[in-house]
This record gives structure tokens, sequence and C-alpha cells, in this order.
């Protein structure tokens, strides 16, 4: 296996990035996932465009798309499958051990690895901790995933593959890894950015493509939505079966199955919409 690491291919297995690297130290980084399919990278142009808005939200430098470009690329063709999860990982570079920076630079990461086709619904449960949607690191795709590293064991202990969040005024705000949708009386509906979820690019794509509303949701529509599912970079557009103890008979609903045609049909049709 070989990953991009600062410049050129390295062997996983020799591949090192020092131990005080400030996205290892405090967190102090930002990522990408990015579906490709035999080689191919899904929606590049928009992680691009995402990693760069989370960097400067982050007060990082800009990174160099060419560069990361290149490194997709090289990482992609050394290491052919039929579908991967493509990670681009880019960190504060070597620092103190205290929260000020370094001086050395940005560390770019690229890896990948092998995926399978998720099923075409799922389990969720909803979780006690909330998003703060007017936190310093709301919207961006930062490396401090700890609190979602949380949720998403207590979603496993419960049978179930992700666990949604509200926010601080009680309202549906998104998965530790997933934005969610849900059907009330045949209209999708998803929560607006200002609700504290990430800008998914899934996400942006299923709104453009289904015509899905953007609309502040209390928590507990979850309790009577008609249908919910999920999108995220590796799930697509994915049905909800199950939220906490509340079963959803036929899941994937007729709304939901449309909409994964749909963005079945247009993805397919272009690889970098």
């Amino acid at each position: 296996m070989k990953i991009w690491l600062d410049g050129g291919l390295r062997d996983i297995e020799s591949a090192r990035v020092s131990v005080l690297d400030h996205g290892l130290t405090v967190g102090d980084g930002i990522f990408e996932t990015v579906k490709a399919t035999d080689g191919t990278p899904f929606a590049l142009t928009r992680h691009l465009n995402r990693l760069t808005r989370s960097a400067r939200g982050l007060g990082l430098p800009d990174p160099d798309h060419d560069e990361v470009r290149r490194a997709c690329a090289a990482v992609l063709e050394a290491n052919p499958m039929p579908l991967g999860r493509l990670r681009i990982t880019y960190t504060g570079g070597h620092g103190p051990l205290g929260s000020d920076r370094g001086d050395q630079g940005p560390t770019l990461v690229v890896a990948l690895g092998a995926t399978t086709r998720r099923p075409d619904s799922t389990a969720v449960v909803t979780v006690p901790w909330t998003r703060n949607e007017r936190g310093a690191l709301t919207g961006l795709k930062t490396t401090s995933y700890a609190e979602n590293v949380v949720a998403l064991a207590r979603a496993h202990q419960h049978g179930a593959s992700e666990a949604l969040f509200g926010n601080t005024v009680g309202q549906l705000c998104e998965g530790t890894g997933s934005n969610v949708f849900v059907v009330l009386d045949g209209e999708i509906h998803t929560p607006p950015l200002a609700s504290g979820c990430l800008a998914g690019i899934t996400r942006e794509l299923a709104v453009e493509w289904t015509g899905a509303r953007e609309t502040d949701l209390p928590l507990d529509v979850l309790d009577r939505a008609d249908e919910v599912f999920l999108t995220s970079t590796l799930r697509d557009i994915q049905a909800v079966h199950r939220v906490d103890e509340r079963e959803l008979a036929g899941a994937p609903g007729p709304v939901t199955a449309k909409a994964m045609r749909v963005f079945e049909e247009r993805a397919g049709d272009d690889l970098d919409p």
C-alpha cells in the first residue's frame, strides 16, 4: 500500500509523521473523504473547495489544489481497487506542545482504503449530546473527531450505524459523518447550515438534484417523519429503517427510493459535478 506524504509516494509501513505534528497533539487539522470508483474520484472539485474553506476557517494556508490532485492521482494509480475511500488530511504541521503553531508549514497526507457499497437502509440512534451551532469549528471538517467517535460507539452498541445530534436549541442537526433528511407529506427537508451541520458534498448535491428544502426542524421530527434518509460520501443516499426504537416499515419509502435513483443517475452522468 502506498500513501502520499509531503510531496511524494511512500510505503505505508515506512511513512512517518512527527509525533509533534499539530494534527496529533491538538487536533489542528482538516480532512476530506472522497469516494473513488475504479480509480476515479467523485466530486473532487467540490471536496477541494471545501478543504480550502475549512483551512481558512482554521487559519491554515490554502492547500495547493494542483498538488492535492497530483497526490490523489498518484495514490489511486498505485493502489488499484474497485471502490475506495480516498482520505485527504491537511494539518498545521510540526509545532509546539501547546496550541501555538510552529513555522515549518502544513502536513499533507493522502491515503486510500478499500470499502464496500453500503446497504440500502440502516438504523440510527439519537444521542444526548449536542452540536454547538455557534462554535469556532462549526461547519469545518476538522480532525477533531473524538466527539463523533464516542457517539458512533454508542450507535454500534445499539445495533445502529449512525448517531444523530440535535443542536443547543433542540433542532435536528446531523450525524457523526452524515447529513440527515426527512420526508414530511411527500416533501424532502434537511436542516440548514445555520443549524450547525457540516456542508456535506453529498448533501449539497442531494438538495440540488431532488429539490429538498432547508428547514429548521425540531429533533422530535424523527418521531413523526414519513421517511428518513442519510447522505454522505460513502453512503450516497441511504434510507433509515429504524430511529431509536421506532421502526420505519418499508424503507426505503417511495420518496427516498426516487431520490436514490436520481442521485445514482446524475452521479453516473458526471463524476465531477
